[in-house]
Protein backbone atom coordinates (compact mmCIF):
# COMPACT_ATOMS: atom_id res chain seq x y z
CA UNK A 1 0.00 0.00 0.00
CA UNK A 2 2.74 2.84 0.69
CA UNK A 3 4.25 2.04 -2.61
CA UNK A 4 0.84 2.28 -4.32
CA UNK A 5 0.50 5.76 -2.17
CA UNK A 6 4.17 6.76 -3.50
CA UNK A 7 3.51 5.93 -6.97
CA UNK A 8 0.15 8.34 -6.55
CA UNK A 9 2.16 10.89 -4.95
CA UNK A 10 4.85 10.56 -7.56
CA UNK A 11 2.73 10.89 -10.32
CA UNK A 12 0.76 13.82 -9.40
CA UNK A 13 3.90 16.08 -8.48
CA UNK A 14 5.28 15.17 -12.02
CA UNK A 15 1.90 15.99 -13.72
CA UNK A 16 1.99 19.18 -11.60
CA UNK A 17 5.12 20.13 -12.87
CA UNK A 18 4.44 19.78 -16.25
CA UNK A 19 1.19 21.87 -15.76
CA UNK A 20 3.23 24.66 -14.44
CA UNK A 21 5.58 24.33 -17.07
CA UNK A 22 2.88 24.59 -20.14
CA UNK A 23 2.02 28.12 -18.94
CA UNK A 24 3.10 31.04 -21.65
CA UNK A 25 5.44 33.41 -20.49
CA UNK A 26 3.83 36.76 -20.88
CA UNK A 27 7.13 38.35 -21.11
CA UNK A 28 8.12 36.74 -24.28
CA UNK A 29 4.53 36.66 -25.66
CA UNK A 30 4.67 40.79 -25.46
CA UNK A 31 7.61 40.58 -27.32
CA UNK A 32 7.27 38.57 -30.12
CA UNK A 33 3.37 40.52 -30.54
CA UNK A 34 5.55 43.46 -31.94
CA UNK A 35 6.15 41.61 -34.90
CA UNK A 36 2.75 40.81 -35.95
CA UNK A 37 3.75 43.62 -38.99
CA UNK A 38 5.62 40.74 -40.20
CA UNK A 39 2.55 38.16 -40.04
CA UNK A 40 0.86 36.22 -43.14
CA UNK A 41 1.53 35.27 -46.67
CA UNK A 42 3.35 37.03 -48.68
CA UNK A 43 4.84 37.49 -52.20
CA UNK A 44 7.10 39.88 -54.53
CA UNK A 45 10.41 40.21 -55.98
CA UNK A 46 14.06 41.61 -55.35
CA UNK A 47 17.56 41.87 -56.14
CA UNK A 48 20.81 40.75 -55.07
CA UNK A 49 24.39 41.78 -55.96
CA UNK A 50 26.69 39.06 -56.28
CA UNK A 51 30.06 38.24 -57.84
CA UNK A 52 28.36 38.58 -61.32
CA UNK A 53 26.62 41.57 -61.01
CA UNK A 54 23.10 42.10 -59.66
CA UNK A 55 20.45 39.62 -60.15
CA UNK A 56 16.13 39.83 -59.42
CA UNK A 57 14.23 36.59 -57.97
CA UNK A 58 11.14 36.19 -56.93
CA UNK A 59 9.93 35.48 -53.24
CA UNK A 60 7.63 34.58 -51.09
CA UNK A 61 7.39 34.47 -47.60
CA UNK A 62 4.58 32.64 -45.12
CA UNK A 63 4.87 33.88 -41.28
CA UNK A 64 2.52 32.86 -38.32
CA UNK A 65 2.65 32.92 -34.80
CA UNK A 66 3.23 29.78 -33.00
CA UNK A 67 3.26 28.37 -29.63
CA UNK A 68 0.56 31.24 -27.96
CA UNK A 69 2.83 33.84 -30.10
CA UNK A 70 5.77 33.46 -28.01
CA UNK A 71 7.79 32.47 -31.48
CA UNK A 72 7.29 33.66 -35.10
CA UNK A 73 7.72 31.19 -37.74
CA UNK A 74 9.09 32.06 -41.12
CA UNK A 75 9.09 29.80 -44.11
CA UNK A 76 10.36 31.35 -47.57
CA UNK A 77 11.10 30.63 -51.07
CA UNK A 78 13.11 32.40 -53.50
CA UNK A 79 13.04 31.51 -57.08
CA UNK A 80 14.89 33.22 -60.71
CA UNK A 81 13.66 31.35 -63.70
CA UNK A 82 11.66 28.98 -62.40
CA UNK A 83 14.75 27.57 -60.39
CA UNK A 84 14.79 27.73 -56.43
CA UNK A 85 17.75 29.84 -55.20
CA UNK A 86 16.79 30.50 -51.71
CA UNK A 87 15.19 27.70 -49.30
CA UNK A 88 14.65 28.72 -45.52
CA UNK A 89 13.24 28.27 -42.67
CA UNK A 90 13.39 30.26 -39.40
CA UNK A 91 12.04 30.94 -35.81
CA UNK A 92 12.44 33.98 -33.93
CA UNK A 93 11.81 33.90 -30.13
CA UNK A 94 12.57 36.49 -27.28
CA UNK A 95 15.23 35.71 -24.38
CA UNK A 96 14.11 37.37 -21.58
CA UNK A 97 17.06 36.87 -19.48
CA UNK A 98 19.05 38.69 -22.10
CA UNK A 99 16.25 40.62 -22.92
CA UNK A 100 17.02 40.19 -26.58
CA UNK A 101 15.48 38.42 -30.01
CA UNK A 102 16.85 35.26 -31.12
CA UNK A 103 17.13 33.77 -35.03
CA UNK A 104 17.35 30.86 -35.46
CA UNK A 105 17.94 29.40 -39.31
CA UNK A 106 17.45 26.12 -41.41
CA UNK A 107 18.70 25.43 -44.36
CA UNK A 108 18.17 22.46 -46.36
CA UNK A 109 21.68 22.04 -46.75
CA UNK A 110 21.76 20.74 -42.84
CA UNK A 111 22.68 24.16 -42.08
CA UNK A 112 21.55 26.21 -39.56
CA UNK A 113 22.51 29.20 -37.29
CA UNK A 114 21.73 31.59 -34.43
CA UNK A 115 21.58 35.05 -34.82
CA UNK A 116 21.30 38.30 -33.10
CA UNK A 117 17.87 40.23 -33.62
CA UNK A 118 16.82 43.34 -32.10
CA UNK A 119 13.65 45.35 -32.76
CA UNK A 120 14.70 49.53 -33.76
CA UNK A 121 11.93 51.71 -34.29
CA UNK A 122 9.33 48.97 -35.46
CA UNK A 123 12.13 47.41 -38.10
CA UNK A 124 13.85 44.26 -37.07
CA UNK A 125 17.32 44.11 -37.71
CA UNK A 126 18.97 40.67 -37.83
CA UNK A 127 22.72 40.07 -37.47
CA UNK A 128 24.22 36.90 -39.37
CA UNK A 129 27.83 38.34 -38.53
CA UNK A 130 28.74 41.91 -37.55
CA UNK A 131 29.50 42.42 -40.64
CA UNK A 132 26.59 41.90 -42.20
CA UNK A 133 22.82 42.76 -41.23
CA UNK A 134 19.15 42.40 -42.41
CA UNK A 135 16.51 45.12 -41.51
CA UNK A 136 12.65 44.11 -41.99
CA UNK A 137 9.59 46.53 -41.58
CA UNK A 138 6.61 47.70 -43.21
CA UNK A 139 7.09 50.49 -45.43
CA UNK A 140 4.04 53.24 -46.29
CA UNK A 141 2.27 51.06 -48.70
CA UNK A 142 1.82 48.34 -46.21
CA UNK A 143 4.62 46.07 -47.69
CA UNK A 144 7.21 43.63 -46.10
CA UNK A 145 10.32 45.53 -46.79
CA UNK A 146 13.43 44.11 -46.26
CA UNK A 147 17.14 45.43 -47.10
CA UNK A 148 20.71 43.56 -46.74
CA UNK A 149 23.52 45.41 -45.93
CA UNK A 150 27.09 44.89 -45.47
CA UNK A 151 29.74 46.74 -43.51
CA UNK A 152 33.01 48.38 -45.04
CA UNK A 153 34.97 50.97 -43.08
CA UNK A 154 32.12 51.93 -40.68
CA UNK A 155 30.03 52.43 -43.71
CA UNK A 156 26.63 50.13 -44.19
CA UNK A 157 26.57 49.17 -48.37
CA UNK A 158 23.30 47.83 -49.63
CA UNK A 159 23.54 44.45 -51.50
CA UNK A 160 19.93 43.28 -50.79
CA UNK A 161 16.25 44.45 -51.42
CA UNK A 162 13.05 42.53 -51.16
CA UNK A 163 9.40 44.10 -51.45
CA UNK A 164 6.45 41.97 -50.92
CA UNK A 165 2.92 42.50 -51.01
CA UNK A 166 0.53 40.83 -48.61
CA UNK A 167 -1.98 37.87 -49.85
CA UNK A 168 -5.31 37.96 -49.16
Amino acid sequence: MKTYITIVVTFFIVISGFSQMSETDSISKANIKKLKFMVGNWKGTGWMMGRNGKSEFEQIEKIEFKLDSTAVLIEGKGMTNGKVIHNALAILTYDKTKDNYIFRSYLPSGMNAEFKAELIDNKLYWYPNEYVRYIIWQNEKGQWYETGENKRENTWNQFFEMTLDREK
